[in-house]
């Protein structure tokens, strides 16, 4: 007869052997226990006068290496995912206009945030990806400086811009800052952790030494959701709060649409309702291009972020669905200052860890931990989501978005892009460059003899060795392939309009 266990075994789901999870506890404990010897090591490397500050990343990157080891499975409980309530995401045409009485008032409680960690090398540049010239020469850290300053004089308030940097960043944006001095714009720079690289196979950090410069493929910066703990950790946090300031507006450096938006603003800080909103998302209708993008989902009676890395691999197919999620993330954020220290203060800042497996130059397979700096909403009170229109999300991640910004579908006002009005419609032409011949910004730039006229545009793309000429026009649907070893010349002058060209055309000069 079945013993009392092995029937339970029978009729439901067959149990773990206690061994194995027996098995699992002993070398987490173990992975632990080794690390923090490891982390140690790399400790006593450090000058005394640094001793400190490392100390605290180290152990925040010890934490975030506990939790990786306690998570087992995706966060998420697809079944357990709601539907998002009425009032969850505000529509933005329904926010008030302030009065210009009100904005300088409100001006004065505001900090603008940009996420500046990252380098240009996706799109073949060195340093800062901040310093890549995107329209008229200027990069978007110039664009992101002319319309603080622009705002500062417009209202006579002195908004600081506060820049995140990573170590990969800091030295060259301290280099280019020192130019702005005599503008209206008071800037601050904070770096944002500096971790180990893990090594997959073993766990253990494969720096050998702090001295990050000596060996800077050992370290990584962990992702944005870094902001926070940095951000206190660099007093600035504190000194604002001190300074009467409440809100933060943190946006990625690259998205040109992220500027100061008065409307929201007045939202926070005078709401109708009296209730205090202690974080803010801006979301925007995904189209098939954002299919990837994170999303906000009510879980738990609460508003999160839920990012592709942390969906069953089942439900992913779901999770790109533009009627289930009909709106993705522009990491475009909005968070109360004081509410920032509460939730570090009670340790509650428990954002979901992605983790990105990377291979080094010498074949290494080494693993980063990173976290979302919008997976910190569910630990905020009265999270919301706010439905912007597409023009706040303008993003310049490859060549193919820089085609668009630096053409006439744009003109430059006080560091903003807008959109032209000759546009017919509000959303941008899909654009998709081949790889080989246009994904480094110096190879892209000396394909066009002048950027084209993409006002008519719905969709191009172009793959191999193609040029354009000057005063070449695009309209409606283009698509141009050279095939391999053949290239064609877009002669100047030319109008494509739903055309496919393809094969071999080259114009000679005599």
């Amino acid at each position: 007869m079945l013993g009392h266990e092995e029937r339970k075994g029978v009729r439901g789901h067959q149990r773990v052997p206690s061994g194995s999870r027996e098995f699992k506890e002993l070398t987490k404990r173990d992975a632990q226990i080794q690390l923090q010897h490891e982390l140690d090591k790399l400790l006593a490397t450090v000058p005394d006068a640094r001793k400190a500050t490392v100390e605290k990343e180290l152990n925040g990157f010890a934490q975030l290496f506990h939790r990786f080891l306690q998570e087992e499975g995706p966060s998420v409980d697809w079944e357990r995912i709601e539907k998002l309530p009425e009032n969850a995401v505000r529509d933005y045409s329904t926010l008030q206009q302030p009065s210009t009485d009100q904005i300088h008032m409100m001006l004065d409680k505001l900090v603008v945030v940009k996420l500046n960690g990252g380098l240009g090398t996706s799109m073949g540049c060195h340093g800062p990806k901040s310093v890549i010239p995107v329209r008229s020469d200027l990069t978007f850290l110039d664009l992101t400086v002319q319309q603080i300053e622009h705002l500062n004089k417009t209202y006579k308030t002195s908004v600081p811009l506060v820049l995140m940097n990573s170590f990969n960043t800091d030295e060259d944006t301290q280099k280019i800052i020192r130019k702005y001095k005599g503008l209206q714009v008071e800037i601050y720079t904070f770096n944002q952790s500096c971790f180990p690289r893990i090594n997959r196979e073993s766990l253990l950090p494969v720096a050998k030494s702090c001295n990050v410069d000596a060996d800077m493929e050992a370290w990584y910066p962990p992702g944005h959701g870094d902001f926070y703990e940095s951000f206190r950790n660099s007093g600035l946090l504190r000194k604002f709060i001190e300074a009467g300031r409440e809100y933060c507006f943190v946006s990625n450096i690259d998205n040109l649409g992220a500027t100061v938006d008065l409307n929201i603003l007045n939202l926070l800080l005078n709401p109708a309702d009296g209730n205090s909103t202690e974080f803010v998302m801006e979301v925007t209708d995904k189209t098939r291009a954002d299919v990837k993008g994170g999303t906000l989902i009510h879980y738990e009676n609460k508003l999160r972020l839920l990012e592709i890395a942390q969906v069953p691999k089942e439900h992913v197919d779901d999770f790109k669905s533009i009627k289930t999620f009909k709106f993705f993330n522009t990491n475009n954020l909005w968070a109360k200052l004081d509410a920032i220290e509460r939730v570090l203060n009670q340790n509650s800042l428990n954002m979901e860890i992605i983790v990105n497996s990377k291979s080094l130059a010498n074949g290494l397979n080494v693993i980063q931990l990173e976290t979302a700096v919008g997976a910190a909403m569910k630990t905020f009170e009265g999270g919301l989501g706010i439905s912007v229109p597409r023009s706040r999300f303008l993003p310049v991640k490859k060549t193919s978005d820089l085609l668009l910004v630096m053409s006439n579908l744009y003109s430059l006002k006080n560091g903003s892009l807008v959109m032209s009005p000759q546009r017919m419609f509000p959303t941008t032409p899909l654009v998709k460059l081949g790889d080989n011949h246009f994904s480094k910004v110096k190879e892209f730039l000396s394909r066009f003899a002048n950027i084209p006229d993409l006002i008519e545009l719905d969709h191009l793309t172009v793959s191999g060795d193609v040029t354009f000429g000057r005063g070449v026009s695009l309209k409606g649907t283009v698509i141009i392939i050279a095939n391999h070893g053949d290239r064609i010349d877009i002669p100047s002058g030319a109008m494509l309009e739903n055309k496919i060209v393809s094969g071999n055309m080259r114009i000679l000069d005599h």
